[in-house]
């Protein structure tokens, strides 16, 4: 029996859920998308290392770190050739169709998962259907998976259609670490954009409601910090030693109390902490990751300096050494009205969209921004929207799940938007 589009989607999305693969590590699912890009047909595909530079990477990972799930991807049937291309964690792909004269449109879609264990309740439905994530502790709970089934349907709809010009799409990973935007920003592939389009699933929106541009994404920067004092008996000569675990816990109470900004809203959060070996050894080592968020670029430069400045001071009044690591950030890019516009009126003519909405709130971070703000400043016009799906838990929870109407609403809308980009211009 010949599937439906809508039964094809179902089925792309349910196999990307059962194997997520985080940041840097998305081997699998990198050969899965080849797979099917070379399905459909395009004019260029360019994977891992021939997608962008390794150097502009942000967050990269220690060597040793991919090893478990190359070998991971091998036994689920990953392309040897796409493992190699792929080597090193220099993850994703991006596909182009070459229409002749034309805009050139991009679209950006991201590819990896959480470190998240998911629900096996009988209520949850990957559990119960049994497209449960395969990989322990990992776990697409952030709609990804919706993103790649969107970036492939409307890559299949463009290329049948009769679009005219260049369509560019980004498959990109490690955006849940905020690795993955900048090195695709500063690809070839983002030379000349004259439009460019991001999209998420949810964020609390329900199904039927699309959200044609988001307005104040947050700025982000996640931050790597360690504390180096010197051990001694905590017990004989607690005074021989230098604390790092007080450097730690100081550090962490002054960065929750930097002070707000009168020029917006800023975020500090320090999500992860671990120090000492023993109740009886004064630590000599402590780390953190932390991350600091602003309303503008500015602000979240603002929010960063402060956080570093709260660390030292820590550290230096507990004689302790620092170092102080930013390992990715992300600037600020808001959805260009002119698009937006475009997006809600093509939006408004879908089947199964009952509601738009011009502009929402962000509210989170996102490294599409970088994506984003190359296009606008080479001139061109981005948006970033929302397309509602009813999900029972929030997003990064292990009961994190969507409902499978927004597969095609959400390639509609895009292929729609896509296709018509150049329509009266």
């Amino acid at each position: 029996m010949t599937r439906t589009v809508s039964e094809r989607l179902v089925e792309l999305r349910r196999g990307f859920h059962r194997h997520p693969e985080p940041g840097w590590r998305e081997f699998y699912t990198t050969s899965r998308l080849v797979d099917e890009i070379e399905r459909i047909g395009v004019d260029e595909l360019a994977v891992g290392r021939e997608a962008y530079d390794p150097a502009d990477r942000m967050a990269v990972l220690d060597d040793d770190a991919y090893d478990a799930w190359v070998g991971r991807a091998r036994e689920r049937g990953a392309r040897e050739d796409v493992l190699e291309r792929t080597a090193g964690g220099v993850t994703g792909c991006v596909a182009v169709l070459d229409r002749g004269a034309g805009p050139v449109v991009g679209l950006r879609v991201d590819i990896d998962g959480l470190f998240i264990e998911e629900s096996a309740e009988p209520d949850h439905e990957p559990a119960r259907e049994g497209f449960r994530s395969e990989t322990d502790g990992t776990m697409h709970a952030c709609g990804h998976d919706v993103h790649m089934t969107w970036g492939l349907g409307v890559l299949e709809a463009v290329e049948a259609s009769d679009f005219s010009g260049r369509f560019v799409v980004f498959f990109q990973p490690a955006e849940e670490i905020g690795g993955g935007g900048h090195p695709m920003a500063q690809s070839r592939f983002a030379d000349g954009l004259d439009r460019f389009f991001a999209a998420h699933v949810g964020l609390g929106h329900p199904t039927g409601r699309v959200v044609a541009g988001i307005e104040r994404p947050l700025a982000m920067a996640h931050v790597d910090a360690s504390f180096e004092g010197t051990s001694a008996h905590a017990g004989k000569a607690p005074e021989a030693g230098e604390n790092a675990m007080q450097a730690l816990g100081t550090a962490i109470s002054n960065a929750y109390g930097i002070p707000r900004h009168s020029d917006g809203m800023t975020r500090i959060n320090v999500g992860y902490a671990e120090a000492g070996t023993a109740s009886n050894v004064i630590a000599e080592h402590a780390r953190v990751e932390a991350e600091a968020r602003g309303e503008t670029t500015a602000l979240k430069e603002y929010a960063k300096s402060r956080l570093e400045r709260a660390f030292r001071g820590a550290a230096e009044s507990h004689g302790c050494a620092l170092a102080f690591d930013v390992v990715s950030e992300s600037p600020r890019a808001d959805s260009d009205p002119e698009l937006v516009d475009h997006v809600a009126a093509v939006a408004d003519g879908v089947d199964g969209v009952t509601e738009v909405v011009p502009t929402a709130e962000f509210g989170a971070s996102e490294d599409a921004t970088f994506l984003m703000q190359r296009v606008q400043a080479d001139g061109g016009l981005a948006a970033y929207l929302i397309v509602g799906t009813d999900h029972p838990t929030a997003h990064h929870t292990p009961t994190f799940d969507v409902d499978e109407a927004s597969l095609r609403v959400g390639v509609d809308v895009l292929t729609d938007a896509v296709v018509t980009v150049g329509d009266g211009e």
